[in-house]
């Protein structure tokens, strides 16, 4: 696709975005997800908008039923904030690359309404919780006029702290009887709670897991801020409190502009991430004999695969400067 009809294609749907076509949003969202010339125009058209709208991080781990609480919770938010959206991050598909999961699935009751916007994103073997367009993605809701934008991490046990980089309030949800649980605790997921929410409070070992976690956090010094509230989304207890606490942190954020470097979206890991997805892009894309030997020679033997990665990079800081070069004589 040429720049004049990539960028023609991302002006129109940017139109129908912005007038809140949900089709138009979710062919959207897939440019952007797909990284297509299209994809790449919407990001940076949109870029920065979502410091325009609420963001609420949801984390935790593997059956704590994050998306069950999400699903519980959207009645008590919905007449809070106009139009609420909820991204949720799955586990990829090894061969397609696709979320596999589709948390949509247990959302559906909420998918027929025109102010709910829904939509699975395939983490594509992003650690963090997140993916590496989720922040772009965000974005581009934002300029949908969402009020609310919901971040739902992967739940696969591993650190899903990225999340805190990317929304304004974070909720941690545990729930009795995971063994996992502490675990995830210690990668540092507690840390990044604004709200720890025991959820499937119905259960006998609730009150237990509960007074586990004030004992943690008062352990580790965390602030007294830091709310800790019990949720039976079977019995539909302790939402409202939640939804009330919710309102609480977002009452208190600072008005104006968001601080550069807390809340944008922009940690170290993530511009690690963002230089290793151009350098491959460079490495699938470039032709240069020079590739092909470093490739040979690893294939080989001549070289290990740290030996030939290292190469590469200094292939691709050449290509860099003549590329430079050649832009600016």
């Amino acid at each position: 696709m040429t720049g004049t009809r990539a960028g023609s294609d991302a002006a129109s749907l940017l139109k129908a975005v912005r007038d809140r076509d949900p089709l138009a949003v979710a062919r959207a969202i897939t440019a952007i997800e797909n990284r297509t010339a299209a994809g790449t125009e919407l990001a940076v058209a949109v870029r920065g908008r979502a410091s325009l709208c609420r963001t609420l991080g949801v984390t935790g781990p593997p059956g704590a039923g994050k998306s069950s609480l999400i699903n519980a919770l959207l009645p008590e938010l919905l007449p809070r904030y106009r139009r609420v959206a909820i991204l949720t991050v799955d586990p990829s598909s090894p061969i397609s690359g696709g979320a596999v999961l589709g948390d949509r699935v247990r959302m559906a009751a909420h998918s027929a309404n025109p102010d709910v916007f829904i939509r699975s994103l395939a983490a594509r073997g992003h650690l963090g919780g997140v993916t590496r367009t989720t922040r772009s993605v965000m974005d581009l809701l934002a300029a949908a006029d969402m009020d609310l934008v919901i971040v739902e991490t992967v739940g696969t046990g591993q650190s899903e702290v990225e999340v805190a980089n990317l929304t304004d309030v974070k909720i941690v949800i545990c729930a009795p009887g995971l063994g996992d649980e502490m675990q995830a605790m210690k990668a540092g997921v507690l840390e990044i709670a604004d709200l720890l929410v025991v959820n499937k409070a119905d259960l006998p070992d609730a009150a237990r897991t509960a007074t586990h976690l004030k004992a943690m956090l008062h352990h580790r010094g965390h602030d007294e801020r830091r709310s800790m509230l019990s949720v039976s989304t079977l019995n539909q207890d302790g939402l409202k409190a939640l939804g009330d606490a919710i309102d609480v942190r977002f009452a208190g954020l600072p008005s104006g502009p968001p601080d550069a470097a807390v809340g944008g979206g922009i940690s170290r890991s993530t511009l690690a991430q963002d230089v290793a997805d151009a350098a491959a892009a460079l490495v699938l894309g470039t032709s240069d004999p020079r590739l092909a030997t470093i490739i040979e020679n690893m294939a080989q033997g001549r070289l290990s695969r740290h030996e030939g990665a290292t190469a590469a990079l200094g292939l691709l800081t050449d290509l860099v400067a003549s590329l430079e070069a050649r832009t600016y004589s």
